[in-house]
């Protein structure tokens, strides 16, 4: 029998080498190099560009219908299109992610053993490794969803699950790889695996039902409502991992359609549940995440915001990696950049699209309408604003930000309508989430995308995981219970107010007056 020949990929600017089988996907290897893979790897869209520097990797129709001439002759390909064919050196255009832990402090009664808790993001997982007696973090491990291979959203991975019956495979993904990152949380830390006896868990819908084997089916059409959103409880053993013969393993509830147990666990975080003031929790991303309330009632809904806060569908839009654009801002007259890693731009992320809108409507260069008063041209043709070399935003970017923004902007406005208040009636405003930790305040209040003073906004960090924390300490499970009796989800698409209400929030403020 022939042997399968083996080639060599070298990844720059890393110096990474990879040696697999001729014919293995290059999604599989770059994957785990953390290549991101936006569509699922369908060739339909752009974002796991490569380029090659030397060897050969065949080019398709699909890389010839998103890919131009000139870019297919420089070397660039589609990885999800691709298979190993040859030895490779390949340039990455995604590399370094920035992903969010949370270390704050926080009231809790000594137990004995070891917990883990971990935030299941869409995008990203954070586990921690705490001390029960303590609860000092003892190790701290983050990576990129395994699943993500199978589309970057939500909406995607519901597709691949149900439309494509995956739904088992995008199971025993997740829950293979949180086992694997235990264990690296044990070998880092040395201590004994034998000795955790919970693990805490939380994350959106989708996450939720993709760990617990719950159908997703219901999550694919109107009205969205899941089967079962109630804490989930596993014993560690029937998930394959080796912990203490009595560990439990806890997935804490869901609030409602796409308000998952990640905004339960930030309600616990930030307190609002015992607040005697009106406060509001919003977790900006693709599918925004909205409570406000008090100790005696919330309110709850989600709103698809799109993905421009993440830096997708963004023309140079990337994540809040080496190379974007993540800061602009006005000095000594002049407009600067900070560029993440310290090195040439190579795009902008959500927090850099944010503030250079901010930046173009205080210097005249965007109306409130949107409309850019900048008469340069992209490489297609498209108005657009060259912020420094190559980097662009189009016009249809600034569309993209103003979707975005006036989903949230209108769903807080109608939230709290629904509650009876007013913006000036919240005391406190906490922005949970990566990108909520990172936007300016400022900049984000000048798009309009929060009316609220400056002084009431918090950036909170990552309340997930800190709720998911405080959850290894609970004695019971009838504070989720208190919570969720507490708590109204609200419909936004069943609200007849909705429409007006976003049309009104895409302009941004005009403040020439």
């Amino acid at each position: 029998m022939t042997e399968t020949p083996k080639y060599k990929i070298v990844l720059k600017p890393t110096n990474v080498e990879i040696s697999a089988a001729a014919g293995t996907p290059l999604r599989d290897l770059l994957f785990e190099q953390g290549v991101e893979f936006p569509c699922g790897g369908h060739g339909r869209c752009r974002g796991c560009k490569i380029r090659v520097l030397e060897g050969h990797a065949a080019i398709n129709d699909a890389q010839r219908s998103h890919l131009k001439p000139r870019e297919l002759d420089e070397g660039w390909r589609l990885a999800c299109q691709c298979h190993l064919s040859d030895n490779l050196v390949i340039e990455l255009r995604q590399w370094d992610a920035a992903i969010l832990s949370n270390d704050s402090a926080f009231a809790f009664t000594p137990r004995p053993g070891l917990g883990v808790a971990v935030d299941l993001g869409t995008t990203t997982l954070v586990a921690q490794l705490l001390d029960l007696s303590n609860s000092h973090v003892l190790a701290v491990r983050t990576a990129l969803n395994s699943q993500a291979r199978y589309g970057a959203d939500v909406m995607s991975r519901v597709s691949f699950a149900v439309a494509e019956k995956g739904q088992k495979k995008l199971e025993e993904l997740i829950r293979s790889q949180i086992g694997k990152l235990i264990n690296d949380l044990v070998f880092a830390a040395q201590v004994d695996v034998h000795d955790i006896v919970d693990v805490s868990i939380v994350g959106n819908t989708v996450m939720y039902h993709l760990f617990c084997g719950i159908d997703l089916e219901p999550m694919s059409h109107y009205p969205f409502e899941p089967v079962e959103d109630g804490i989930q409880v596993f014993d560690a053993a029937e998930l394959g991992w080796a912990l203490a013969p009595t560990a439990q393993v806890r997935f804490l509830p869901c609030l409602g359609s796409f308000v998952g147990s990640d905004i339960t666990a930030g309600i616990i975080a930030t307190g609002m549940h015992e607040s005697n003031d009106l406060v509001a929790l919003v977790d900006l991303g693709t599918n925004g995440e909205i409570v406000v309330g008090n100790r005696e009632r919330m309110l709850c809904t989600s709103t698809a915001a799109g993905p421009a806060f993440e830096g997708a569908r963004i023309s140079m839009g990337m994540r809040a990696s080496t190379g974007a654009i993540s800061e602009v801002y006005l000095e000594d007259g002049e407009m600067r950049l900070r560029v993440l890693g310290n090195t040439e731009p190579r795009g902008i992320c959500g927090s850099g699209l944010v503030d250079a809108v901010a930046y173009g409507l205080d210097q005249s260069l965007i109306k409130p309408t949107g409309r850019l008063n900048s008469d340069h041209r992209t490489g297609s043709g498209e108005r657009g604003w060259l912020l420094s070399p190559p980097v662009t935003i189009s016009q249809t970017d600034i569309r993209e930000l103003q979707l975005a923004k006036g989903a949230i902007a209108a769903g807080i406005h109608l939230v709290l309508r629904q509650w009876g208040a007013r913006e000036q009636d919240v005391k406190m405003l906490y922005l949970a989430g990566a990108f909520g930790n990172y936007i300016s305040r400022s900049s984000a209040i000048r798009i309009g995308l929060l009316k609220f003073p400056l002084d009431i906004i918090q950036a909170a960090g990552n309340t997930a995981l800190l709720g998911a924390k405080i959850g290894l300490f609970m004695n019971d499970d009838s504070l989720y219970d208190s919570i969720r009796s507490r708590t109204k989800h609200v419909g936004l698409n069943e609200d007849p107010n909705f429409q007006d209400a976003f049309v009104d929030e895409m302009s941004f403020p005009d403040n020439s007056g």
